[in-house]
């Protein structure tokens, strides 16, 4: 099995040109012989803070416009993951989906939010996936500071964790935080066993900015490979069924 993990550039509240980043992506990791790409957190509208703008954004996953994202990924065979902000009745979800030839296979949504997330409603479960024959399940970033979510994914039999990240903060945060994010990462495939895959933005956003990193994590903590800090690309790694 063949994996992909995307460090595209951060946008903002721009749903079309987020889903035209996510096909051209998804096309060069499928050209690249990959079976699945992994995209990062809440890719599609942008990394909101705000109640009313993460509301406006966010997308019922049986609405018009989500199918029409769906349908622009129709014509791939390659499985792809990306994060976006996703509205079920009166609540809102940091989620992840999962999707194949235009069909949703599943989602999972973030159970451990950060104290700034307050705006979305925590998941409760850690469904997993198939590709392949690998199972694989999904902790979206903060979910990776809580050891007990790699281990949920980990018990129901799967060797890879994918992790869509973004990390798009304060200046002098994102400078503090550029070199550890593997480090608070690699911990988390060591107790489990498992291969980690994560992907993140890069770029600027007012007095904010990210860096990525985008990177895949042995199981004995070893970064493997990694796209450059601060720069756009895209990885592939083998993993043995």
């Amino acid at each position: 099995m063949k994996i992909a993990a995307c460090q595209p550039p951060y946008l903002h509240c721009d749903i079309p040109r987020a889903a035209e980043t996510i096909l051209r992506f998804a096309t060069e990791a499928q050209f690249g012989e990959a079976d699945l790409v992994c995209f990062p957190e809440c890719y599609l509208q942008g990394y909101l803070f705000d109640e009313g703008e993460a509301a406006d954004l966010a997308l019922d996953l049986k609405s018009k416009e989500f199918t029409e994202v769906r349908n622009s990924l129709a014509h791939l065979d390659i499985t792809i993951v990306f994060g976006l902000i996703e509205k079920s009745g009166e609540r809102l979800y940091n989620t992840a989906v999962v999707v194949k030839q235009g069909r949703l296979l599943g989602t999972y949504r973030k159970v451990n939010l950060l104290a700034g997330e307050s705006v979305f409603s925590p998941g409760d479960g850690y469904p997993v996936f198939k590709v392949q024959g690998v199972v694989f399940g999904i902790n979206i970033c903060n979910d990776l500071n809580f050891p007990d979510s790699a281990k949920a994914v980990a018990d129901r039999g799967a060797p890879l964790l994918i992790c869509p990240c973004n990390n798009m903060m304060g200046l002098e945060s994102a400078k503090r935080w550029e070199h550890r994010h593997n480090e608070l990462r690699a911990p988390r495939a060591i107790e489990t066993g498992i291969f980690l895959i994560s992907s993140d933005v890069t770029g600027t956003f007012g007095e904010r900015a990210a860096y990525g990193p985008t990177a895949v994590i042995s199981p004995d903590g070893s970064v493997l490979k990694q796209v450059p800090r601060r720069t756009e690309g895209i990885i592939f790694h083998n993993i043995d069924r």
